[in-house]
């Protein structure tokens, strides 16, 4: 079941009220978990039964994304403003530094709160950051596409498309390796999802001058990579570690982008080790 919390975010135009939608299960040591661009937080429920077995695990619907509301008239959908409203959500729900793990963007913005010494330990799973410009350039034309084509399907075509492993597979290849073991609802979920996520041209635009350049010492850094990531390309995970010595950095054999699905056992390892 999800729950929302409110609360209070100070930035240019004074204190502003910011929602977010979560789910929150097992018991343990703090784990937050933080999805892509245009995504939701249902994206980690192949591995929430794994970690929730270890660990106190909190999905989080990042502003304007899934059950989450958009971020107030005036807040930028940039990495400070995200970092301020990401340490606000853990003050809210009484997380002291909790262990954090996030894909893609949410890979990213999991760094950035290492960088800011807010987190316990980082696992990131694909993190945006450590591309080229034609890299850049290259998966925000992806990402694109990929919005303008949800956003003009109507959903019984969706819906059609999803039920056939050939249409997963047409829909979702470009971030997973096996998108036939997505199931149909999922598929729809989060095409849906892609279509109606507020903010995300300008979280786009905002991550044409980000490049991730600072070392994290003094906590755990994990750093997982898929090898068959078609979004943001392997080679990355070396540059990423090439900023970052002391991380570890994990292959994930037979993954995409978004690797919770593809192997959920192996990704739910990855994690625990991690947050260890």
């Amino acid at each position: 079941m999800s729950a929302t919390v409110s609360f209070e975010v100070a930035c240019a135009q004074g204190e502003q009220t910011v929602t977010l939608s979560y789910t929150r299960k097992g018991t343990g040591a703090p784990l937050v978990l933080l999805h892509g661009i245009g995504h939701h937080r249902q994206v980690w429920d192949p591995v929430i039964p794994a970690l929730a077995a270890e660990r106190d695990v909190i999905a989080v619907d990042l502003p304007g994304c899934g059950e989450s509301l958009a971020l107030p008239e005036g807040m930028a959908h940039d990495l400070p403003t995200m970092n301020t409203v990401l340490a606000a959500l853990f003050e809210a729900l009484d997380l002291e530094r909790p262990h954090v793990a996030g894909n893609s963007l949410g890979g990213l913005l999991a760094l950035d709160l290492a960088r800011a010494r807010l987190v316990r330990s980082v696992t990131a799973l694909s993190p945006g950051g450590f591309w080229n410009a034609a890299e850049r350039r290259y998966a925000f034309a992806v990402l694109m596409t990929m919005r303008q084509i949800a956003q003009r399907m109507p959903r019984p075509v969706v819906e059609r498309l999803a039920r056939p492993a050939i249409g997963r597979t047409l829909m979702t290849s470009t971030v997973y390796a096996r998108p036939g073991r997505r199931s149909p609802e999922a598929v729809v979920a989060e095409t849906l999802a892609l279509a109606n996520a507020q903010g995300f041209f300008e979280t786009l635009r905002s991550g044409r001058t980000v490049q991730f350049s600072d070392d994290i010492v003094g906590m755990p850094v994990t750093v997982a990579w898929g090898n068959r990531d078609r979004l943001l390309i392997p080679r990355q995970g070396v540059r990423a570690k090439g900023v970052i010595p002391g991380a570890r950095l994990v292959r994930l054999p037979g993954c995409g982008h978004v690797p919770m699905n593809d192997d959920p056992a192996l990704v739910a390892r990855v994690l625990l080790d991690g947050s260890r």
